[in-house]
């Protein structure tokens, strides 16, 4: 894109240049002999008419009279009838020459060296070869940044987009006065919403999902065991039997469960979160810093989980511009390897949240700040994607954990070989 712009842009001057450039070339240097040409015929015009004059009182021929209309350098001939008069030096090789006919008869003849006019026809040309530089010059300034311009934001709006199809569902305020390319971004943060109130929807309908269909299944349980045990006879094998196809029942509904989660966190990968979150505070330290805040680390090495990046920076970047809007004082980022899990915690030293919100403060659409109430239900959706939770560990001062599992063996070591198995 930025090497297209360019190419462009500089055909566009090359073109600009080679379309005018020569013809005003050209023309700077018939200008220069023209003027000098009417200059000569002018003052020809002058002498031949002050001779005619003197012819005509009867005096004889004087040259000494039109000498200060002689140019400096010039030779002045007088061709009347058989008498030819001379006045001034040689004007060399290839002069210029002006030539004007006498009322009398004969004619004046104005003769200048053409080593000046050629100076000035150079000094032109120079002046149109250099207007022709600046012109490409310019051309070439504007043109880069032009390409810059649009580089930049195409770059970024990709970038977007991929974060996007990554996970990362934040809106960016990013806009770069480019109408073609803020509409891209609009549509990209309308997406970026939509796909998460998408898996928002899609996590609350497993669980619904789930739930009923475990209720439902518990009661079955119960009341069939009730029978097995009552009844006696073929009613009691029949009891028997249909309870262990709802046992069966169940095991497939927790395995359809994991396949879900699986499916969701098949993205996850091994994760260096120590590594993760000091990228992510470098981020946030100067938002923070901007409002008087601190932001402290407290980070154990070494911690390897399994997650996602892009939902991961997500999940922790609503979690800090919540502690930024509604918090107050410093703000602590910390992670820790707790029992198989990591957790990650996002404390601030404000207020906390009210008892009376603990309940909804991860319901979509309620929020007691004035927001949109999506961000905290969105970072939950990002973290159960990848197989984690996160919790409201503390409402006062308030204190976000992200429970993430482990990673596992066979997810960092994992041999690029198959092992053949069969004995030989």
């Amino acid at each position: 894109m930025r090497r297209r712009v360019l190419q462009s842009t500089l055909l566009a001057v090359a073109v600009t240049v080679f379309v005018l450039g020569l013809p005003l070339g050209f023309t700077a240097l018939k200008v220069v002999e023209d003027i000098t040409r009417g200059d000569l015929s002018t003052r020809a015009q002058q002498i031949a008419t002050r001779l005619d004059e003197q012819i005509a009182s009867g005096h004889p021929l004087d040259l000494s009279e039109v000498r200060l209309v002689v140019p400096d350098n010039a030779r002045l001939k007088v061709r009347l009838r058989e008498h030819t008069y001379v006045s001034g030096t040689d004007p060399g090789p290839s002069p210029l020459v002006e030539r004007v006919p006498m009322v009398r008869g004969g004619n004046v003849t104005l003769a200048v060296p053409s080593g000046p006019v050629r100076t000035q026809q150079l000094q032109a040309t120079g002046g149109v070869l250099l207007l022709v530089v600046v012109s490409a010059g310019t051309g070439m300034f504007v043109a880069l940044l032009t390409a810059r311009r649009l580089a930049r934001p195409l770059w970024h709006v990709a970038d977007r987009a991929s974060r996007l199809g990554a996970g990362d569902f934040r809106p960016d305020p990013t806009r770069h006065d480019v109408p073609e390319l803020d509409s891209v971004a609009d549509a990209l943060d309308a997406s970026g919403a939509a796909l998460s109130h998408l898996l928002q929807r899609e996590r609350e309908l497993i669980g619904d999902v789930s739930h009923q269909l475990r209720s439902r299944l518990t009661a079955l349980q119960l009341r069939l065991e009730t029978l097995a045990e009552t009844e006696s006879g073929d009613d009691a094998e029949e009891a028997s039997a249909a309870l262990d196809q709802a046992e069966q029942l169940s095991r497939v509904l927790d395995d359809l469960l994991a396949s879900a989660t699986a499916a969701r966190a098949k993205d996850a990968e091994p994760l260096d979160v120590s590594a993760e979150l000091g990228r992510v505070a470098a981020e946030w330290r100067e938002p923070l810093r901007s409002e008087g805040r601190t932001l402290r680390l407290r980070i154990e090495d070494g911690l390897l989980a399994r997650a996602t990046p892009a939902r991961l920076r997500e999940a922790i970047g609503v979690l800090l511009d919540n502690a930024l809007r509604h918090g107050e004082g410093g703000v602590t980022l910390a992670a820790r390897q707790g029992s198989g899990t990591i957790v990650v915690e996002v404390t601030d030293s404000g207020g906390g949240v009210p008892e009376e919100l603990v309940p909804h403060v991860f319901e979509r659409g309620f929020s007691a700040g004035g927001s949109t109430g999506v961000g905290l239900a969105l970072a939950r959706a990002l973290v159960e994607a990848d197989g984690g939770r996160l919790e409201l560990s503390s409402a006062r001062p308030a204190m976000f954990e992200i429970f993430l599992p482990v990673a596992r063996a066979d997810d960092v070591l994992s041999p690029p070989w198959k092992i053949d198995s069969t004995p030989r």
